[in-house]
């Protein structure tokens, strides 16, 4: 078996409930106030709260915030809904465009804003943005998701995932330094702190992409393009495309060679949609759903890599014929 699907998040093994973080009435709760002791000494934040990952929660959140507001339409999928429902309500939010080439547009970025939702790279195509230069170009409280690197550096408020880095849908953490209204204990999603604070830091393995284009080139010669420059993304990741075939037939085929990749990030997992993402790039719906997303976590061999080409061409020329 062959995953390039994993999203560059590890699945937890062992999900556990520890009773002893319980809440209890006339206790000093001692074991929870440890857990989150462990979190201000990891990530070097004085709080946190706990909000579940979905447009209605962030959209609480978003009426939370106190000024104006920036958002990068690289950011998920449950964050651009409820930042389009947060202006459908008559409050002031920008838009951050990406441009052509995958990047953040750092031009459009004013210094009127309190806070600016930016993450460390960019849902799908995972190309890296610069945090520092948003950091140059503004004042606001950066708002970002650490899940992918569990990086804070130039964030001010970080959201870690607990579906990205357990495999499960439960609440994020945010970690930040006193800007949020204080949650009460029995507000925290106390299973959700547990299985983050398991992950380990990640592993890139640098040396796949470049064998894996190499191969990829070598194979599919003109039908295999990118969307984006791949040593724009992050280091584990490749993401291209493949001419005039949709990506989940690819997908499918595949999986019957127990080769198993997928065609983006894991906010959009399990839509029907084409990227919302390459479509911000101009690129048509159409090119859009040619989209292949590859993500490492191990090192395989130039045998393994010039074995998965191989089948990726020949399903693609097969799925070509038929299709014609």
């Amino acid at each position: 078996m062959y995953k390039l699907n994993v999203l560059q998040y590890p699945v937890l093994k062992d999900i556990s409930i520890d009773s002893s973080y319980s809440l209890a009435a006339l206790s000093n709760n001692e074991n929870l106030k440890v857990l989150l002791e462990e979190y201000k000494n990891r990530f070097s934040f004085s709080s946190l709260n706990t909000l579940h990952f979905s447009k209605e929660s962030l959209l609480g959140f978003l009426l939370g915030l106190d000024g104006d507001i920036a958002v990068s339409l690289g950011e998920s999928e449950a964050l651009i809904e409820a930042s389009k429902a947060y202006k459908k309500l008559g409050f002031n939010l920008d838009f951050i465009p990406i441009n052509k080439n995958g990047q953040l547009d750092y031009e459009s970025i004013k210094d009127k804003y309190s806070y600016i939702f930016v993450s460390s790279y960019i849902m799908d195509t995972y190309v890296k943005v610069d945090l520092f230069e948003v950091k140059k170009r503004s004042k606001a409280k950066i708002i970002g998701n650490i899940s992918a690197t569990l990086d804070c550096t130039n964030i001010d408020i970080a959201f870690l995932d607990a579906y990205k880095l357990s495999g499960y849908a439960s609440s994020s953490v945010l970690l930040h330094n006193d800007l949020l209204e204080k949650q009460v204990l029995g507000e925290i999603d106390i299973i959700s702190l547990q299985n983050i604070i398991k992950t380990q830091a990640f592993s890139y393995e640098k040396e796949n992409k470049s064998m894996f284009i190499n191969a990829l080139k070598k194979e599919l010669k003109d039908d295999f393009f990118f969307f984006v420059d791949p040593f724009l993304s992050l280091e584990n990741t490749l993401h291209f495309g493949l001419k005039n075939i949709k990506a989940r037939e690819i997908i499918r085929a595949l999986s019957l060679y127990d080769i198993f990749t997928s065609n983006g990030e894991g906010c959009s997992l399990g839509l029907m949609k084409p990227s919302r993402i390459l479509q911000e790039m101009l690129y048509s719906e159409n090119d859009s759903r040619q989209a292949l997303s590859f993500s490492f976590t191990s090192i395989f061999s130039k045998e393994d890599i010039d074995y998965i080409c191989k089948i990726i061409s020949k399903v693609y020329r097969q799925i070509k014929v038929l299709n014609d």
